[in-house]
Order: structure tokens, then C-alpha cells, then sequence
């Protein structure tokens, strides 16, 4: 019998096999609902599946244009509600997000924030705190802690977090996304990276070893130090924007690129996200703008605009985050993501126990779950 990828990552995931066996023991989701608003493909079913075996009951939906069919058909078998399917309608996907709120569960894992910006709307008393996977998410509700008054624990603010996916995976995949949608080399390639935190800094350090020629745009003087001093070209704006045959937004910011900027880009120019929102370049602006008399639909979920002068710009996933789109997504490699999810069981199932309280409200992960779970992986490959 061939087996898919779904069994083939669940067999990889050594972490959570092993905090899956233990919860079977310890139940400590035991009559708890858990609501989650997380991309929905092979990783996170390994995720989802080891919370139901601690007892959790689960309502789970996906976010913006990364929902995997396979994945929804294995939990749904599994007896977990999954609200949705794949869309790239933000007003579609807020109507699965609320159906997920109005479900009332008692602990929530988020990625973006959405889902506790939706609790905000209702609130109800049940809630008892949770996690949020992203740094973007982190940003949108440091301002909404009053409101919130909850442990919320950031996956992304870990130290395990920051090396293993940010700095090593996204980047990975980021490169592995861009030759597989597009089937062009890196070799020679001339890339601008918009953005050096973590991820940015992983994104240039994997298309430098992608013998592309890779430049890094930063607005933050210190980072912008750092890429210097690792080794990037740091040009002003308009300068990287002229020379570069791709264009890398990673920013946590919104329009990074914009329809302003159609007048800089070399005919050719390839446009891509790897941020969480579908923000960081104005599509809509972008496409609606005078500049461009005509698109070419392609498979694999690339655009072509044809602008007054002639020159072409492609566009991957529409501004989507782009190492989840295309034919085949993988995403991130499964040890890194082992790691991430290792990390959001062990903090769910602290606030599941109260060990946290209000007070770590939009906070890191504790020390003492980074260093377990650190432990975990070493021991698990006998380092």
C-alpha cells in the first residue's frame, strides 16, 4: 500500500510523537476545547492530531490561501471539526474565523492574531488563554493586552523559534518555493530581500547560497549594520528596486511595494511575499493601476502584468506567502517544524494546567519549555 505525505511527516515528527504518547496518558486537554487558525497542511495535522490525543476537542480552520485539501479530508476522518476550505477571500475566510470563535473554546492557537481579534468582538468567560505562532500576530495584540488580560504565549519570540525556523527553514523553503513555481535558477540571479529580521536575514542567507547576487533593503539602521556586515549589498530603495530580478518582501509590514513603484522595476521583475499577511505588496493597487494595460493567468499561480512601456512584471501567489503556494507545497521542513509545534503543545498545555497566568499575557516562551523541548530534540537524535 502507498502511503501519502501526511503519514510520511506524522513518522518524521520524533517531538511530537513522543508528547503524543505522553498526553495519551496524561490527558491534559481533557474536556477543553481548543480553536486554531493555523495554516491547515501535513505538519499541522501532526500537530492538531497529538493535541487530540491529550483530550482536546478541536475546531480548526485554515488561513488565507494555504489550506491543503488532503489535510482537511485527514482531520475531518479523525474527528476534528474543520471549518472552511482553501480561499484567498479575506471576507470568506473572517466568516470561518467567527464560526470558530462562536464554537467558544477554551484555549486558542492563532497565527496572525485573528482569532483572538475576533474573541474581542464577543468575549465570553470560558476562554482561557493560548498561543500565538507569529511575530505579526505578536504585533497585533501587544496593543489589545488590557483588553485581552489572559496568557497568550508567542512561539515566535523563542529563541528555538528564531534559529531553527526562521533563520534556517522559511529560507529554505523560501528558495525551494521559488524554483519550484517558477522552474528558473538562482545562479546569477540579482535578489532584493525587503526585510532583515530573522526570517529576512534566513531568506539572503539561502539565496546567497543559491549563488544569487543578493541585496537587502532595511529601514532599521542597526539591521540594515547587520547586513553589511554579513555581507549583503545594502543600496537605497530605488537603486535595489532597478537592479533586482526578484523581489523578496518579509517585512511584517504593509505595501512595501506599491503601484509607486511600477516606474523602478526592470522589465521581467518577479514579485514575491514570504510575510504571514498578504499585505506586504498591494496586489489590488498594483493590478488596478493605469500603468498596467493587461495579465496573463498562468497554473502554478503566477500573474504576468503587461505595462504601457512594454516591460513585464510576474507576480507568485498574488502577495500570498509564497512557500506554501504553488503546485506541491511543502512548506517549511518538518524538523524545524517539529520544533515550532513541539513548543505550541508544551505552552498549551501550560496554560491548560494554569502553571502560566494573566500576567504572561503576549509574552515569550517560558525558559523552561524552550529548554525541554530542546532537550527532547537532542536526546531524540542521540546528539
Amino acid at each position: 500500500m502507498t502511503r501519502g505525505r501526511i503519514d510520511w511527516v506524522a513518522e518524521q515528527s520524533r517531538l511530537l510523537q513522543g508528547i503524543a504518547a505522553e498526553f495519551r496518558e496524561t490527558r491534559p486537554f481533557d474536556g477543553l476545547t481548543i480553536g486554531t487558525g493555523i495554516h491547515l497542511e501535513a505538519k499541522t495535522v501532526a500537530l492538531l492530531l497529538t493535541l487530540q490525543t491529550g483530550g482536546a476537542a478541536l475546531v480548526s480552520t485554515g488561513n488565507l490561501n494555504t489550506t491543503q485539501p488532503d489535510a482537511v479530508a485527514r482531520l475531518r476522518e479523525r474527528g476534528v471539526t474543520v471549518i472552511g476550505e482553501a480561499t484567498k477571500d479575506a471576507k470568506l475566510h473572517a466568516t470561518y474565523l467567527a464560526q470558530v470563535v462562536a464554537a467558544k473554546p477554551d484555549l486558542i492557537l492563532d497565527n496572525g492574531g485573528d482569532l483572538y481579534v475576533e474573541y474581542l468582538k464577543n468575549p465570553y468567560p470560558s476562554l482561557r488563554g493560548g498561543t500565538e505562532e507569529t511575530t505579526s500576530g505578536r504585533m497585533r495584540l501587544q496593543p489589545l493586552r488590557d483588553q485581552l488580560k489572559m496568557p497568550i504565549l508567542v512561539i515566535n519570540d523563542s529563541p528555538i523559534k528564531q534559529f531553527a525556523e526562521n533563520d534556517h527553514a522559511v529560507g529554505q523553503s523560501t528558495l525551494e518555493s521559488y524554483m519550484r513555481i517558477t522552474n528558473k535558477t538562482a545562479n546569477g540571479e540579482r535578489v532584493t530581500v525587503f526585510g532583515y529580521g530573522s526570517v529576512g536575514r534566513g531568506v539572503a542567507a539561502n539565496f546567497r547560497g543559491g549563488y544569487a547576487k543578493v541585496s537587502v533593503v532595511e529601514r532599521d539602521p542597526v539591521l540594515r549594520l547587520r547586513a553589511h556586515l554579513d555581507g549583503f549589498e545594502t543600496p537605497e530603495r530605488a537603486a535595489a528596486l532597478e537592479s533586482a530580478d526578484l523581489i523578496i518582501t518579509v517585512t511584517g509590514a504593509r505595501h512595501v511595494i506599491t503601484a509607486a513603484d511600477l516606474p523602478h522595476l526592470r522589465d521581467g521583475v518577479i514579485l514575491a511575499n514570504a510575510g504571514h499577511f498578504p499585505e506586504e505588496i498591494d496586489v489590488a493597487g498594483i493590478t488596478s493601476s493605469t500603468s498596467v494595460t493587461s495579465q496573463d493567468e498562468y497554473e502554478d499561480d503566477m500573474l504576468t502584468m503587461h505595462l504601457r512601456d512594454g516591460r513585464r512584471v510576474h507576480l507568485i501567489a498574488r502577495g500570498h506567502m509564497f512557500n506554501l503556494a504553488g503546485p506541491r507545497p511543502i512548506g517549511n521542513s518538518i524538523e524545524a517544524m517539529d520544533l515550532g509545534f513541539a513548543l505550541q503543545a508544551r505552552c498549551l498545555e501550560a496554560v491548560a494546567r494554569g502553571a502560566v497566568d494573566a500576567a504572561s499575557c503576549v509574552v515569550p516562551v517560558p525558559p523552561a519549555i524552550d529548554a525541554a523541548v530542546a532537550g527532547a530534540y537532542l536526546d531524540a537524535r542521540h546528539v
